[in-house]
């Protein structure tokens, strides 16, 4: 999916009409398959800049492009097609506790069918082999029958990325959703979420509070702060002296850029 963002100022959903813009003026391109990190201190408008592109948050002014509609101009019918081509995981998976995992992972699937299928679902699972690849592939395929409030959260969140790998959304929001993993079963998710997408030429936009990890995994890095767009490179470009900047206004740690540092090899990873 192709993304185009002109001039878009936007406020959290939760904030005040009065309130100042989380995002303000943002203009940014995304090509059809491309893979960003949006990285930025807290309260710099990331996780606005994805309600905006989850069609959850109508932007305050400015224009959002998604394959060249405008999700605002479209009749109710069609934009609820638009989002079903969208994914966006939070930071923490809206997953119901009492739920098994194979039906949690299986709703992924849910905007794709109809009615009486989605129904049927809920009361017998079909595609049961699907969610279980799906699950092995993020490490947690034994917990394919457990009840949710059973996981951990970091459990959890492998879960709600293995429901993304079912969605078949053409492009894939993430909001930090590797936060409560470890650094290890950070790279394995990252690397597996990023091939899988790559297989299906689907567009991901991912936040990320890891900078040197989002430059190790992610080709295209955005910084934002204070609601403003600061910088969009390669990460390649993405200097040390340009991390210190985009961090030290904020009280945010300074991260170091892993240059000597090898790329992890998640084959030999431990999930557990």
């Amino acid at each position: 999916m192709r993304v185009a963002l002109h001039a878009v100022s936007g406020r959290h959903p939760g904030a005040p009409a009065a309130s100042c813009p989380a995002l303000r003026r943002l203009t940014l391109e995304v090509e059809p398959g491309e893979q960003l990190a949006v990285i930025g201190p807290s309260g710099a408008g990331k996780t606005t800049l994805l309600h905006l592109l989850a069609c959850a948050l109508q932007p305050a002014s400015g224009t959002v492009l998604l394959d060249g509609q405008n999700p605002w101009s479209l009749t109710t019918r069609r934009l609820q097609q638009l989002r079903g081509s969208l994914f966006l995981a939070p930071q923490v998976p809206p997953l119901p506790p009492r739920q098994r995992v194979v039906t949690s992972v299986l709703a992924g699937r849910l905007p794709q069918q109809g009615l009486w299928q989605s129904l049927r679902s809920l009361v017998y699972p079909t595609g049961i082999a699907q969610a279980d690849a799906a699950l092995e592939r993020f490490g947690v395929s034994d917990k394919l029958f457990a009840h949710v409030d059973r996981l951990s959260a970091g459990e959890r969140q492998r879960v709600g990325l293995a429901r993304a790998l079912l969605s078949q959304a053409k492009l894939l929001l993430l909001d930090e959703p590797l936060s409560a993993l470890d650094p290890a079963c950070t790279a394995k998710a990252v690397t597996t979420l990023t091939a899988s997408a790559r297989e299906s030429g689907a567009t991901v936009i991912a936040t990320v509070r890891d900078a040197p990890m989002a430059l190790r995994h992610f080709p295209r890095i955005v910084g934002l702060r204070g609601a403003r767009l600061v910088f969009d490179l390669p990460s390649p470009l993405v200097t040390e002296e340009l991390l210190r900047e985009l961090y030290a206004q904020e009280g945010e740690p300074q991260p170091s850029l892993p240059l000597d540092e090898p790329s992890p090899q998640p084959a030999v990873m431990n999930w557990r």
